[in-house]
């Protein structure tokens, strides 16, 4: 797409900043495969005290860092539990049955967020003919079920079923701190529910790359060695993990601007004839087409015509994400813009 479109389709797309790039240059580097790279080292150090855990692991991915999650928690054969929107069990590739042997089991819940008796009747019976239950998987925020964040006793609730029913709780935190700044907890607040958690540096976070996997000594050492196993075990990694640790100092507190700047673009919006929707919990925006409007489809190309990106995001949906790339009078420019084509 090209770079002067106002680019809503996701917070991928974010470049890096001017700080970042000195973050880059200045890192302090070594080998990470040997464990030598201080910057990585410090990364993990800082990620996992930060959220009260014992270890924390640098990845290449979100994807990554979820599926050594999902490796650390269940054995080829088991399944683990997660909602049917989730980014695990739909946009990885498969890659649970691929790399572990794992199956996901979906599951409904209201918002992406399933609650004790929308897992409860998934639970597979004690049977050497069925696969063991191994793990839930949770996302925060959710990401195609809204954007919304997990209220933190809903997820010691959810937490605390799993836990007593010997199930472990991996975290999907793709967007971690955008739920931590909506106000779904401190970091070690949420961190506490879950074995592991997996955070996205590459999001609204803003670096060009990245993502951690966090949790106890033994589960990240563990993940460290599945990690060599499939090629994410790097050298000189600090040059990115060093765009992590500049973000961490200053990105996270700005993230309420995207959710700012999410609800302005709602309020537009939502007062169209034939869009309909929930407002907005962080930077994440969905909103519905009616069927006499144009189809997703057509409403993206045309906006795109006028410099404005979205994507499509199931039958009648749209999608709208804000991040650190785009302003909020780029914003107010987008929203103005589909309000033309619509009310044409």
């Amino acid at each position: 797409m090209p770079h002067d479109v106002i680019d809503l389709r996701s917070d991928t797309v974010t470049k890096p900043t001017p700080g970042m790039y000195r973050a880059m240059c200045e890192a302090e580097l070594g080998d990470d495969m040997a464990g030598e790279d201080p910057t990585v080292n410090a990364l993990e150090a800082e990620v996992a005290d930060l959220l009260g855990k014992e270890a924390a692991l640098f990845c290449l991915s979100g994807t990554m860092s979820n599926q050594l999650g999902v490796r650390c928690h269940a054995r080829p054969g088991d399944e683990v539990l997660i909602h049917e929107t989730g980014h695990i069990a739909n946009y990885e590739g498969g890659a649970a049955a691929a790399l572990s042997g794992v199956t996901c089991r979906l599951v409904p819940g209201e918002g992406g967020m399933p609650g004790i008796d929308d897992f409860a009747p998934h639970v597979r019976a004690d049977a050497v003919y069925l696969s063991s239950t191994a793990a839930i998987c949770l996302e925060n925020t959710t990401n195609m079920a809204g954007g919304r964040v997990w209220p933190l006793d809903r997820l010691r609730e959810v937490s605390g079923w799993a836990r007593g029913r010997g199930l472990k709780v991996h975290l999907d935190g793709a967007r971690f701190f955008n739920a931590v700044v909506a106000g779904g907890g401190t970091p070690r607040e949420i961190a506490d529910c879950c074995d592991t958690v997996s955070i996205c540096f590459s999001k609204g976070l803003g670096c060009p790359m990245g993502s951690i996997l966090v949790g106890t000594a033994a589960d990240v050492r563990g993940a460290r060695r599945a990690r060599k196993i499939v090629g994410g075990a790097c050298r000189q990694a600090g040059v990115i993990a060093g765009t992590a640790r500049y973000a961490l100092a200053h990105h996270v507190e700005r993230l309420a601007e995207d959710h700012a700047n999410a609800s302005a673009f709602w309020e537009r919006v939502s007062a169209l004839e034939g869009v309909s929707g929930e407002p907005p919990e962080t930077n994440l925006v969905f909103f519905t087409l009616a069927p006499h409007l144009p189809t997703p489809r057509e409403l993206c190309d045309r906006l795109r015509e006028r410099g404005v990106g979205m994507e499509p995001a199931g039958p009648g949906r749209v999608r709208a994400c804000t991040h650190l790339d785009v302003s909020a009078e780029q914003v107010r420019i987008a929203a103005d813009a589909l309000a033309e084509i619509l009310s044409a």
